[in-house]
């Protein structure tokens, strides 16, 4: 059952959208978003991300801090907004609405996929607008690229901890 709460979402044209495909189940990739202290291990364009409650299991209105590259550089409170368990976790800034980060997980039989947008707003006009996409959005547009590939490797990884150094 999708859980949400808020006006329906609405798609900016200039939202960054990336996929990935995976070679693990839709669960341990869903879980592996789910561990948002472990954020800025595979998305690279984060310093740092917290929990602000109590540290259960994340779902619906539960808040989340992030610190990064995301225009601003400062802490930035984030809601879920959206939440389907294995499936959907959306956040959306808890100060402007326009800031928004979702991901969304897709079940391929056994394989599964990740999509993640990443929308926030650039201030200026059309001036504003045309320096943010070939500065700040470029950029991040790469780090998030490079951020799914390490989302990959890590839900892909299945060795325990002996065979690490297996081959040496």
């Amino acid at each position: 059952m999708l859980i949400t709460h808020g006006l329906p979402d609405r798609v900016s044209g200039n939202a960054l959208r990336r996929s990935q495909e995976l070679a693990s189940s839709a669960e341990a990739a869903f879980r592996l978003v789910c561990e948002v202290e472990k954020w800025p291990v595979w998305l690279s364009f984060l310093v740092s991300s917290r929990r602000t409650d109590d540290g259960g299991p994340l779902a619906l209105g539960s808040e989340v801090v992030l610190r990064g590259a995301i225009p601003g550089e400062r802490e930035e409170l984030y809601e879920v907004d959206q939440f389907l368990d294995g499936h959907i976790v959306s956040l959306v800034g808890a100060y402007s609405l326009r800031r928004r980060i979702d991901f969304r997980i897709e079940r391929k039989r056994e394989r599964s996929k990740i999509v993640v947008r990443v929308d926030y707003p650039a201030y200026g006009g059309m001036l504003g607008t045309l320096i943010d996409r070939m500065t700040a959005r470029r950029r991040l547009d790469a780090l998030l690229g490079d951020s799914l590939l390490h989302f990959k490797g890590l839900v892909e990884f299945k060795a325990g901890p002996e065979d690490i150094l297996a081959d040496f």
